[in-house]
């Protein structure tokens, strides 16, 4: 998509604190933290949100949890818990168009 910063990001087009990228995901900080740790997994495939995802993509949110995990423990949050969290649609809270997965962590989240 022309105008999706997740898009240009995942396809070298923008600069971005990218922290972790493979042929399918990459991993950035966010730019406005909501905890002193809070990163993104983002699919270089354009997705709007979890209500664009078809079957045959499902896999695709199990690899970006897996990473988030990984990430998490690479962040040094691993141990002491974080928050997963997918923002779906503008009553959800999601800012930008692309899917992506929020990982927050380094204080108490609240619930």
């Amino acid at each position: 998509m022309d105008n999706c910063v997740f898009c240009k990001i995942g396809s070298h087009n923008q600069t971005a604190d990218l922290v972790f990228e493979n042929e399918e995901l990459y991993v950035v900080h966010d730019i406005m933290p909501k905890a002193p740790v809070h990163f993104l997994v983002i699919p270089k495939q354009h997705l709007e949100s979890i209500n664009h995802l078809a079957e045959d993509k499902a896999d695709l949110v199990g690899r970006m949890i897996l990473l988030a995990k990984d990430q998490a423990a690479l962040h040094g949050i691993g141990s002491t818990g974080y928050k997963l969290v997918f923002n779906v649609g503008k009553d959800g809270g999601q800012v930008i168009p692309h899917l992506h997965l929020h990982v927050l962590g380094g204080k108490q989240m609240p619930e």
